[in-house]
């Protein structure tokens, strides 16, 4: 049964910010490390902006509506209720992928390497 935030995830996948489109292009295609990223994956209530399912992490890219107190906490209870799914959370502002998209993609692949010997026990 689809969720219903399934038409808003569709809607954020055709409307992605600028610095989303960046951050895809070196996500996609298992690009980085091998893994599959998916983008504006819906999530036990929650829109994930890329999600990579086989090594439960989440990328997630924030822009200038994420600095103020209120969106800082929201942003760490979604954090917290999505690391409670057993996701990895892994969160950039959009100045990191602007100014510093290759690091932002070997923190990725960093933490997708230091995962893999789990992902591959649980493979076998």
């Amino acid at each position: 049964m689809p969720s219903r935030l399934t038409p808003l995830a569709r809607s954020l996948r055709r409307n992605a910010t600028s610095a989303e489109r960046l951050l895809w292009q070196g996500l996609r295609r298992k690009q980085l490390a091998g893994f599959r990223f998916r983008r504006q994956v819906v999530l036990g209530g929650f829109i994930a902006d890329f999600a990579c399912i086989e090594a439960r992490v989440i990328v997630e890219v924030d822009g200038a509506t994420h600095s103020t107190d209120e969106e800082i906490a929201h942003d760490a209870a979604r954090s917290a209720a999505l690391q409670a799914f057993g996701f990895d959370v892994l969160r950039f502002n959009n100045e990191d992928v602007y100014r510093n998209l290759e690091g932002v993609l070997e923190t990725v692949r960093m933490r997708l390497a230091e995962l893999r010997p789990r992902i591959d026990e649980t493979a076998t």
